[in-house]
């Protein structure tokens, strides 16, 4: 029996000799194809977990079976490292953020050097570094003089603990996500870039995206939310003012029973300033979030104005105006014409406040209850003027043809998308790079004087932004008329670190530029780009916005960031419920001597509960360094890449990292045993039966596992490995051809795996007595003649039910088929009784017999 396998000094041996020779540092070489392969970028919030183990594995399996395809592969690293989860933290341990966020970066960074990643690590980056944000801030600058990035008010969403504005995703159930304080609406000045300007394109461009997954690029296609309505202005009676509407369903013309505008429509103060309820009104407006999800969620309440508005295409309809809460500013024109019969928004509002519900579409061979809610079907026109008895589509595209034709509205386009507010009012972010003037007005800081650092004496005595209050920074001189002037003191948000970073790996060391043109033009797009599917809209929406911002800027940027996109499933664990019902989380459990689950402390029997997502919160995380060295690396690369599909959620299990485990050490310890029994040399010309079998095997495993790690099916590529594994434990060679057999099946198994257990196959590469780094070796050359199968094996059904399997050669006919089939002990039983009707042969498939009495 061999010795131990030692994981931990050979890990950590391959690892230092990787880096010594550097590996996987590389530069443009256009003599061979290009693989930009890349996992998104970690945020430092100390400590790796599990997810970050399932995401850098999965890349690290594509990069390593790209390189070992001839590709010259960038696959680097880098920390999105600005943000208010690191200005907070610093703030609770009263210490500088940039000192927490470097000490984090250390930390993890030391993980992922522990995992044997094939990462070219003299490209790492951090959004927090000067000479990162210093390009950003020219790119802000550049879209603010091309017009894409511009300054105005804007209600927005208001942490009253933060004190700072949240962006939409960060409202939850109408609360912070960090404080979980109740958020505030605020009209503020915020600067904003002009994403809408390419929606149409963004949109079109989702089309060309045909290796991104279904289910995000219709994220995308809903984000964006083209839609095609009707735009037209109505009077307001006893006033001289009109009101514009915007409605995307212009067959309902006819149905509208009310009318309703946003509380911060500008005719909303000017039509109820004053009146009796409305200042309270606005107040509980205000005490929500902005987002649509948020307003959608809060009870509908209303303000009547006491107006009426005329009906556009009938002046004897009068419908009341109101303000409302669920109606957005920033959708449409911010005023709506009420539809409580086909719309569920108008509806609860109709009902709250006893309004009429009138039907205009009918749906066919249905009656229509409005007890129970509002009818959102096709159908029929009905109650609707000229457009009666009309499908409801063509009611829509008739109404919108008459009022062009009478001159009361016209068909518009309008997005769902809103250009991104991008203003922070706190410390740790790029600080936007803008100068106020009493003169001038808003002035660009210089390109000489890039990048604006931020201070570090700063202090959090006073909750806000301390770039507001700080006795110096803030005060400058006007670039143009040099007159005292006030630095802007909001900061970016940190999508837009992340938006690019991509683009600054490919020229890292470069002071002058961004990146250089040459190297965008020869690293660019992203191949393949991995990370979760909660970045599925925003993240990937800004990246693709900013491709096209920075194009029409001057940079040499291809339209589309990734080309290829996989999102991972998350990384789940088991929760117990203790006898009292109780749940209770991994860390308060154990396995007692007989292997039944027990509380730690008591030893009181649990039983097994519900799958949750690992999160510090719920203490049910797994720390990485804890399986790193009790397991090693390549153990927790295999368990994560063997037990689930990478797009499924991955339950953690202990059974499975240990199973990992000791396929590992079996795995080395049958090369052990195999050594003395391989054979090298010149191919024989003849094998006998059994190694003809093991080469089949060994050759259609190579074909297998590359064709698994492209279709991101690496649980199918570890299940083929062990396949693999379980043949060469069972075969004993007999003679030179036998040993020279296996011997070719251990040269091949090893470059397969190495993208999984890199470590593992280094190791093994070396035990067979190769001086060269197995990482710079090819895959394994497949021998297609031995792909083609010599037998088959088919299924025989009698009356659709399998009865026997037959092997035939390939190719058999018909006649030759019929009759192994029936020549079979559980056809015949089967057919006992029973006339044939009909024998139907599918070739190399099935066999399918249909009788009857």
């Amino acid at each position: 029996m061999a010795e131990r396998y030692n994981i931990k000094e050979t890990e950590s041996k391959w690892r230092k000799i990787w880096a010594d020779k550097k590996s996987f540092e590389v530069t443009e070489d256009t003599s061979k194809p290009k693989a930009y392969v890349l996992a998104m970028l970690p945020y430092p919030s100390g400590r790796i977990h599990v997810g970050h183990v399932r995401n850098y594995t999965l890349s690290d399996v594509v990069a390593r079976y790209k390189r070992a395809n001839g590709y010259n592969v960038l696959n680097p690293m880098g920390w999105d490292a600005l943000g208010l989860p690191a200005e907070n933290a610093a703030m609770e341990r009263g210490t500088h953020p940039a000192d927490w966020t470097y000490q984090n970066i250390a930390q993890m960074k030391a993980q992922l050097l522990s995992m044997g990643l094939a990462i070219d690590w003299s490209r790492e980056v951090a959004t927090c570094a000067p000479e990162y944000y210093k390009h950003e801030q020219k790119m802000f600058i550049e879209f603010y003089k091309k017009g894409l990035a511009y300054r105005r008010e804007s209600v927005v969403n208001w942490d009253p603990v933060d004190n700072t504005v949240l962006a939409n995703e960060q409202v939850v159930d109408g609360k912070g996500w960090r404080t979980g304080a109740p958020v505030e609406r605020r009209t503020l000045n915020q600067w904003f870039f002009k994403i809408t300007q390419y929606a149409d394109e963004l949109l079109e461009a989702i089309k060309t995206l045909d290796r991104w997954p279904e289910k995000v690029r219709i994220m995308q296609e809903n984000w964006i939310g083209k839609s095609q309505g009707l735009q037209f202005k109505c009077k307001i009676e006893n006033t001289n003012e009109t009101i514009e509407f915007f409605t995307t369903r212009a067959d309902t013309m006819f149905g509208p029973t009310f009318t309703a505008m946003a509380p911060d429509h500008p005719l909303a103060k000017k039509l109820c300033e004053g009146k009796p309820g409305w200042a309270e009104f606005v107040r509980q407006c205000q005490a929500g979030g902005t987002s649509e999800a948020a307003i959608e969620q809060a009870e509908k309440i209303g303000f009547d104005t006491g107006y009426f508005v005329t009906h556009p295409m009938d002046p004897s309809i009068r419908l009341p105006l109101y303000a409302a809460n669920f109606i957005l500013m920033d959708y449409g024109t911010g005023a709506i014409f009420g539809c409580p019969a086909h719309d569920q928004r108008d509806y609860d509002f109709a009902k709250k406040y006893k309004l009429p519900i009138k039907l205009v579409v009918q749906p066919e061979g249905k009656e229509v209850d409005f007890e129970k809610g509002p009818s959102l079907e096709p159908g029929i026109m009905v109650n609707s003027d000229f457009i009666n008895g009309m499908p409801n589509k063509e009611g829509h595209k008739a109404v919108i043809k008459r009022m062009e034709e009478i001159g009361a509205g016209k068909g518009v386009t309008k997005y769902r998308l809103r250009d991104w507010g991008i203003s922070r009012q706190r410390y740790w972010g790029c600080p936007v790079p803008m100068i106020h003037c009493q003169s001038c007005g808003i002035v660009p800081v210089p390109d000489k004087d890039l990048p604006v650092v931020l201070p570090k004496d700063i202090n959090y005595d006073a909750p806000g932004n301390p770039l507001d209050r700080h006795p110096t920074w803030k005060h400058t001189t006007c670039p143009k008329c040099s007159k005292p002037s006030v630095r802007e003191t909001d900061t970016c948000d940190t999508f837009f670190e992340s938006s690019w970073y991509f683009l600054r790996y490919l020229d890292p060391k470069n002071e002058g530029e961004a990146f250089s043109s040459n190297a965008s033009k020869y690293w660019m797009p992203v191949d393949q780009y991995i990370g979760g599917v909660e970045h599925a809209v925003l993240h990937l929406l800004y990246s693709r916005f900013f491709m096209r911002a920075l194009r029409d800027c001057g940079y040499q940027v291809p339209d589309e960031p990734f080309t290829g996109l996989f999102t991972q499933g998350m990384v789940t664990h088991a929760t117990f419920k203790d006898k009292d019902g109780k749940w209770i989380y991994p860390a308060e459990a154990e396995q007692d001597e007989k292997g039944n689950w027990v509380k730690s402390d008591d030893k009181s029997p649990v039983t097994l509960g519900r799958i949750e997502k690992m999160s510090k919160s719920k203490k049910n995380v797994i720390d990485p360094d804890d399986i790193l060295n009790t397991y090693g690396a390549d153990a927790a690369r295999l368990f994560i890449l063997s037990d689930s599909p990478p797009e499924r959620d991955l339950e953690w299990t202990e059974a499975g990292i240990e199973g990992a485990w000791r396929y590992i050490n079996r795995l080395w310890r049958a090369l052990q045993d195999d050594l003395p029994k391989l054979k090298g040399g010149d191919k024989p010309k003849s094998f006998s039966k059994e190694a003809s079998e093991l080469r089949v095997k060994t050759h259609k495993t190579a074909k297998g596992v590359a064709d698994d790690i492209q279709a991101f099916v690496m649980n199918k590529a570890v299940a083929k490995i062990r396949e693999l594994t379980n043949a060469m434990e069972s075969f004993e060679p007999k003679d030179d051809a036998d040993a020279w057999a296996l011997r070719e099946a251990w040269e091949m198994l090893l470059p397969c795996i190495n993208p999984m257990t890199p470590h593992l196959a280094e190791e093994m590469w070396a035990d067979l007595g190769h001086k060269t780094l197995l990482t710079d070796i090819a895959w394994p050359k497949v021998d297609e003649s031995l792909l083609v199968a010599d037998t088959v094996t088919l299924a025989v059904q009698v009356n659709g039910k399998l009865r026997a399997t037959i092997t035939l050669p390939a190719g058999a006919g018909q006649k030759e088929a019929e009759a192994a089939a029936m020549a079979e002990d559980g056809v015949k039983r089967a057919l006992d009784g029973l006339a044939v009707k009909k024998v139907i042969v599918v070739p190399n498939k099935i066999v399918n017999i249909v009788a009857a009495a």
